[in-house]
């Protein structure tokens, strides 16, 4: 029920607009059809005691006791053509035309006399339940009771000093229903902006929900883009480079140095399958699993080393005891951004630098909440100025910082490049 004055709709008996208001209209329409069914009962039952009540009680001729049932067989058809489909749809022609009907109906019933006054308790209820904004159920009210005024002087024969003992106190019915009228109405309009914010709060929990999985499946793609780009491409790249120095060797009748790249190639083809099978699983990096950082380091270079020929120089001195079960970095989020800085570090070696050697060291610095440091440096030919990060720069990068940490890659002492990469192991990984 909207009771409010500037309700959408009241006053001129159109349905609100689509939007906040159909969806609070849909979110109430359940409770309040309850309700009205209620009202419909409630408002036969009284008008069927009344009727009882002015047969057993005498004081009305026949003549005006047929003429009170007429008026109220009148205002029960005129309820179930306007009232009631009024009440469920605020449609506020009906409810308008339904209120003169009512009205007069009502004043016939009490100027036969008798018990007929009983009406009022549904009548002036019904012009509260059925008219909006408030200011009209107060006119119908005052409407209704200077009618019933008339109608009370009639039964005297309409003389003067009836009409005025009769008005004070149809002047208190009055008031009376304007007073509880108007406390309804502030009730259910408290209601409805209960309702109201309920939907709001509702909509808005079900669009932060809808932003949180957008940001969820965006987040996961571009986790499982950095993943391929740091696993699967590199070891596509790497069988591709070694398929073409197998051809070559070929081509020179190097047989067994042809077979030696097959080897690496093959080896390579089943490291990519387990890395593949292990991202399907969403498992942990397959070097780690079952082994340390330092391990799956040691085993990142040797390979690095077969494949290009470039001696790696690994040094975990000091980073080799594990703080947990896990890895040596005592820290699982903190062993998977390292491993795949330095595979990344790595693989741009591999690419841009023509380095003669590499160098990898894994270090713990001290405290009772050791962080972890990785150092990837070579002899290659270094930054070219105005260098942008690529793909695999950026996702190392939102690596490194998703679990607190630093990446800096800079020149080299000697020349070359310098990657290092800071990880707080204690409160930083997520």
């Amino acid at each position: 029920m909207t009771t409010a004055d500037d309700a959408p709709g009241a006053g001129d008996g159109t349905a609100a607009g689509p939007g906040a208001d159909d969806e609070v209209a849909r979110v109430t329409s359940d409770p309040w059809d309850r309700q009205v069914v209620w009202w419909d009962v409630g408002f036969v039952l009284i008008v069927l005691l009344t009727a009882s009540a002015m047969a057993l009680g005498g004081g009305t001729d026949a003549r005006g006791l047929w003429t009170a049932y007429a008026a109220m067989a009148v205002m029960l058809v005129g309820y179930a053509v306007w009232g009631a489909p009024a009440a469920r749809s605020r449609d506020q022609r009906r409810a308008l035309a339904y209120t003169v009907v009512l009205v007069a109906t009502t004043a016939v019933a009490v100027a036969q006399g008798g018990l007929a006054t009983f009406l009022l308790f549904a009548s002036f209820t019904q012009l509260w339940m059925l008219l909006e904004p408030p200011r009209r159920a107060v006119v119908a009210s005052v409407a209704l009771g200077v009618a019933t005024t008339f109608a009370i002087a009639a039964q005297q024969g309409f003389d003067v000093p009836t009409l005025i003992e009769a008005a004070p106190q149809m002047g208190i019915a009055i008031a009376f229903s304007v007073l509880l009228g108007l406390w309804f109405a502030a009730t259910m309009r408290r209601s409805e902006e209960r309702a109201r914010l309920l939907h709001e709060l509702r909509r808005a929990q079900a669009e932060l929900a809808e932003s949180h999985h957008a940001a969820g499946v965006t987040a996961e793609r571009e986790r499982i883009a950095r993943e391929i780009h740091d696993t699967l491409a590199q070891g596509f790249t790497s069988v591709v480079t070694q398929a073409q120095a197998a051809t070559a060797a070929l081509d020179r009748g190097e047989q067994d140095r042809a077979r030696e790249r097959l080897v690496v190639v093959e080896q390579t083809a089943r490291d990519n399958l387990a890395e593949a099978r292990a991202l399907v699983a969403a498992f942990a990096p397959v070097p780690l699993q079952g082994s340390t950082l330092a391990e799956a380091l040691r085993r990142l270079a040797d390979r690095f080393t077969a494949e290009t020929g470039t001696p790696v120089l690994l040094d975990v001195a000091g980073a080799t005891a594990p703080a947990r079960a896990g890895g040596a970095t005592g820290h699982a989020a903190a062993d998977v951004v390292l491993l795949r800085a330095a595979q990344e570090a790595l693989a741009n070696v591999r690419r841009h630098a023509g380095a003669r050697s590499v160098a990898i060291r894994l270090t713990r610095d001290g405290g009772g909440a050791p962080d972890v440091r990785l150092e990837v440096t070579d002899d290659g030919r270094g930054l070219p100025p105005g260098q942008v990060d690529g793909l695999g720069l950026a996702g190392m990068r939102e690596r490194v910082s998703a679990v607190g940490g630093t990446l800096a890659v800079e020149p080299g002492e000697g020349g070359g490049t310098r990657v290092e990469v800071h990880v707080p192991v204690s409160g930083g990984a997520a």
